[in-house]
């Protein structure tokens, strides 16, 4: 397998065009044309499916690219290393929910980083863009969330994927407010106290196969008639912390986030359904000290919260 037709194939992938690959790669579209040609037929796959919208991954095709990012990833960091002479530096990648208790870990997992040199990629994100990130981006950390009755579907999911999976915690979710919604005068919270109120919600949520409708369905049922949909966690809490309308369902909120944002949280007997989130790295895939450190740190920031328990 001929390494700079990978990096070509890669190119025609993130283009989808092999004119327009072509013109990054300053390389005549024939002779693209004829390296890719090669390198599927040394691989014995069809990497992509030609037609009038251009050059499309077939299902082995997208398996090949995904590795073979990581592949050239690596490459290109191991040259960096010789070339300069530098130090290796050590490298920790994790996609997360948009959750604060593993913001909290992570906030003090970072002062755990002494004086050797580390990159460090920390994304919030939904289980299917954290999957992603590990089949094809290189990271080698993630944690995915769902409810504990789609539990079958994602772990025959990850087993397809090759990946390992070890549940974090279990948690029903938590109601977050304004300390100065009227919410926070009732005893006890109900379903039906919060239908004048305006719900935040992120607004991708994500189960293996089934269409993204009948999930939103599922996870965002019909019984609020005003939602604010949003993709960022600092978004949530500017929202929340400004309009005492408006309220949440979480997982448990660390009491600096709480304190900060002026927020409160509660209970509510009605929401019996259990959530958990789930550690996901490859199988081949040997924990590094700073991922170890990262996950004893989470293991505590968990223990602090009866709300886990």
């Amino acid at each position: 397998m001929n390494m700079l037709h990978v990096r070509y194939a890669v190119e025609v992938a993130a283009t989808g065009s092999i004119n327009k690959a072509a013109e990054n790669l300053l390389i005549a579209q024939p002779n693209l044309s004829r390296s890719i040609k090669a390198l599927e037929s040394d691989l014995g796959i069809a990497i992509f499916h030609r037609s009038a919208k251009g050059m499309e991954l077939t299902p082995e095709g997208m398996e090949f690219i995904g590795y073979a990012r990581k592949l050239l990833s690596e490459i290109e960091e191991l040259e960096s290393h010789y070339r300069t002479g530098a130090p290796m530096k050590k490298r920790f990648t994790i996609s997360v929910p948009r959750s604060c208790y593993v913001a909290e870990a992570f906030s003090h997992f970072s002062r755990s980083i002494g004086d050797e040199p580390v990159e460090i990629f920390y994304k919030e994100t939904n289980s299917s863009r954290a999957v992603k990130n590990i089949m094809e981006s290189n990271y080698k950390l993630g944690i995915i969330r769902y409810a504990e009755k789609y539990d079958e579907q994602f772990r025959r999911m990850l087993d397809e994927k090759d990946l390992a999976y070890e549940v974090v915690t279990k948690f029903h979710y938590v109601l977050l407010m304004s300390e100065k919604s009227p919410l926070c005068q009732l005893d006890e919270i109900r379903f039906d106290d919060l239908s004048p109120y305006i719900e935040i919600a992120h607004g991708d949520p994500y189960v293996p196969s089934m269409s993204t409708a009948q999930v939103r369905r599922e996870e965002i049922p019909d019984n609020i008639d005003k939602r604010i949909f949003v993709f960022e966690r600092s978004a949530q809490f500017d929202i929340l912390s400004a309009n005492y309308k408006t309220f949440m369902w979480v997982s448990p909120v660390p009491d600096r986030f709480l304190e900060g944002y002026h927020l409160v949280q509660r209970k509510s007997p009605d929401n019996q359904k259990m959530y958990q989130d789930v550690l996901i790295y490859p199988k081949n895939y040997r924990l590094s000290d700073l991922d170890l450190r990262f996950i004893s740190e989470l293991e505590k920031i968990k223990n602090q919260y009866t709300c886990f328990r």
